[in-house]
């Protein structure tokens, strides 16, 4: 009886060290896949002119015109750790893992602020491990490269709103004909959680979504104590009672196609910059959403997706 645990045992532990040394080899791979993909992508977009392109396009907002309820929003609602972490956080990679693991899923992905500024600026949206790490080896060097506010500042003026709407300036703008600094707390919450679906959330489209959207915002806030729960409670209150300015030339039924075809395209030298950085060169959008299988292109006024790039 004896014998038989003992060889258990060993062919466990052999097991175990196999998985070991297979995980090992697979992490290697893959942070030497994600680091080739790294720089790669800074040879089209060099990290050092990153600020520049983006602080330098027509309606960007400075950190000191953002709301700080806006800024408390975002913040909750993306990476609560923001401010502490140095480009990549482990405790927020475990935190979903474990979900991840315990839902079957991998819709928690414990990306930074700085994570997905890398993800939409420097790659495309595919999900995998080597594109990844790649993000992780950009974010760490944005971190390196620019203070928390300048990382801020780059994020919330790229990212999509849904509806056309690129970039808080335009997303204030473009829903409630307002700048960012005029806008109420409820409005700030409001727009802080669109780009987490943009398509999905959009006030024009789904309204109903988006205050559900909100409160899963207010939820956060009040959890990373930037609210009381009366205050959270109140703000819920008013977000049924907002107003949207309804869409100007956007084709509603095309709306995610629009967000899908901003990040999922070739490069081929001569083409149109990129909008948010200015410099990656952008060619032809290939895509299938909602039956569209066809080559559309990313330049204004042509085709199906006609996201606005200049």
């Amino acid at each position: 009886m004896h014998t038989v645990f003992r060889f258990l045992r060993q062919l466990l532990l052999t097991v175990l060290l196999l998985a070991l040394l297979v995980l090992v080899a697979a992490g290697g791979y893959f942070a030497v896949t994600g680091h080739k993909l790294y720089e790669s992508a800074i040879q089209v977009t060099p990290l050092d002119t990153l600020y520049s392109s983006i602080s330098s396009r027509e309606g960007f907002v400075p950190y000191a015109q953002l709301p700080q309820t806006y800024i408390n929003a975002v913040i909750s609602a993306e990476d609560s750790r923001f401010t502490h972490h140095k480009g990549v956080d482990p405790v927020s990679i475990a935190r979903a893992l474990v979900t991840d693991l315990r839902t079957g899923s991998f819709a928690e992905g414990g990306s930074t602020i700085t994570q997905q500024l890398a993800k939409n600026t420097l790659f495309t949206q595919e999900k995998h491990l080597a594109r990844k790490a790649a993000e992780m080896f950009a974010a760490l060097a944005i971190e390196k490269q620019y203070n928390k506010e300048q990382i801020f500042e780059m994020y919330v003026n790229t990212i999509y709103f849904g509806s056309g709407h690129y970039g808080i300036g335009e997303a204030a703008q473009g829903y409630f004909g307002k700048t960012p600094l005029q806008l109420t707390d409820a409005e700030a919450v409001m727009l802080a959680g669109l780009p987490n679906a943009p398509s999905a959330y959009s006030p024009n489209s789904s309204p109903d979504l988006a205050v559900k959207r909100m409160q899963v915002v207010l939820n956060r806030m009040v959890g990373c104590k930037k609210l009381t729960r009366e205050q959270a409670d109140a703000l819920a209150a008013e977000a049924v009672t907002l107003q949207f300015l309804p869409a100007s030339g956007n084709r509603p039924e095309h709306a995610a196609a629009q967000h899908w075809c901003s990040s999922m395209f070739s490069v081929v030298p001569g083409r149109k910059k990129h909008r948010a950085t200015g410099s990656r060169p952008v060619a032809r959008c290939f895509f299938t959403v909602f039956g569209l299988e066809k080559e559309e292109s990313c330049c204004p006024g042509e085709g199906i997706c006609g996201v606005p790039f200049r």
